[in-house]
């Protein structure tokens, strides 16, 4: 994947995103992008702080580049849409639908670049622990382990809901590393691998959106 610059400044760049987990992991890809921060992303305690976030970030004249990073939960298109409301209600032109491969607004003469990110693939239902699913990797012994562990808990005994039954998974296997943590020290530590192609899309995202001059992928 072409890079469009050994170190992009963050000055005027900023990542919105929900959590402390969120946080952690997107900091570490943003450093996989060579996409030097600052601040870090900054997290809201959930979608509607984010959600009222947008306004004061849009508002701020310095900002140049603006990413807001949100999960699918169940309903993606509700997701979605919350975001688009926002967004279209401060100018921007929003598409009806996410770009697969990260949606990206073009900056006009009153609103920054804005990339929007829905995880954990910008179509499915699911969040962030899905996509960090898809960076263990594939002959990772304790993986499967990890899955046969949390599916074989009886029901009376869970108290997390079925949604959340891969976020349950991860962190099970997040237990076993050498210095168990946060998920975005899995990443620095390599347990979890940048190479996979969820994970490539995301960073060529991160690096289309954060580059001066980068190319925007339109909607369908």
């Amino acid at each position: 994947m072409k890079r469009s610059s050994p170190s992009i400044r963050s000055r005027g760049y900023v990542v919105a995103v929900e959590g402390r987990n969120d946080r952690h992991v997107i900091g570490r890809l943003l450093r996989a992008a060579n996409i030097e921060t600052e601040i870090g992303p900054i997290e809201n305690g959930g979608i509607d702080e984010l959600l009222k976030s947008i306004d004061a970030v849009i508002n701020f004249q310095e900002v140049r580049r603006f990413a807001i990073v949100v999960d699918a939960n169940e309903h993606p298109d509700r997701r979605w849409q919350a975001v688009r409301d926002r967004l279209m209600r401060l100018g921007a032109d929003v598409p009806t639908t996410p770009v697969p491969e990260g949606t990206i607004i073009p900056e006009t003469d009153t609103l920054p670049r804005i990339g929007i990110w829905v995880m954990p693939d910008n179509v499915s239902s699911g969040e962030l622990e899905h996509f960090v699913a898809a960076m263990i990797p594939h002959d990772d012994p304790v993986w499967p382990r990890a899955e046969a562990y949390i599916g074989g808990i009886p029901p009376e005994y869970r108290e997390f809901k079925p949604q959340k039954e891969t976020r349950a998974k991860v962190l099970s296997w997040i237990a076993t590393r050498e210095e168990p943590g946060f998920m975005g020290q899995a990443i620095s530590r390599g347990d979890l691998r940048t190479d996979g192609e969820l994970c490539q899309r995301f960073i060529a995202w991160l690096d289309r959106l954060f580059a001066d001059g980068g190319d925007v992928v339109d909607a369908e």
